[in-house]
């Protein structure tokens, strides 16, 4: 039991953690667990030891809601940056494949453009030379004079 520990040390007292010891009477008693926070008629908060005896349980609670506080708002910093990051990046990747069908359809549409010309080009030169085939009669016999 915890009050055995009473008149001794605060070290002593706190080996056990289900005990909490009180400053004002150098007691050790139970630590009041239907009660998360000891109440001010057992002990007074900045008197009460928990855990380790060089800091108080007043202080030890701020501190713990402090860093409990400081991770929530991180988690959820970093969450809605991820989330907002995420956003700007899908956005960004379909900007790119638009801009990217856009050039390949411009490509495209350039080598149809190059391969008409070249075909014009070419039935110039077999028309001077006598070798275009009569467009009437696209079966007609090439004849070799």
């Amino acid at each position: 039991a915890c009050s055995a520990f009473s008149q001794k040390s605060c070290e002593e007292c706190l080996k056990n953690v289900s005990c909490l010891w009180c400053y004002t009477n150098n007691t050790c008693i139970d630590y009041p667990v239907r009660s998360i926070i000891p109440s001010s008629s057992l002990c007074s908060l900045s008197n009460a030891r928990w855990g380790v005896c060089w800091i108080n349980f007043e202080a030890l609670i701020i501190a713990i809601a402090v860093v409990a506080g400081l991770i929530l708002v991180s988690i959820t910093v970093c969450c809605c940056y991820c989330c907002y990051c995420r956003k700007r990046s899908r956005s960004r990747l379909d900007e790119e494949e638009e801009q990217l069908a856009r050039k390949r359809e411009e490509r495209r549409l350039e080598s149809l453009q190059r391969k008409h010309e070249r075909k014009l080009k070419h039935d110039e030169i077999r028309k001077k030379y006598g070798l275009l085939q009569d467009s009437d009669n696209p079966y007609s016999r090439f004849e070799n004079e």
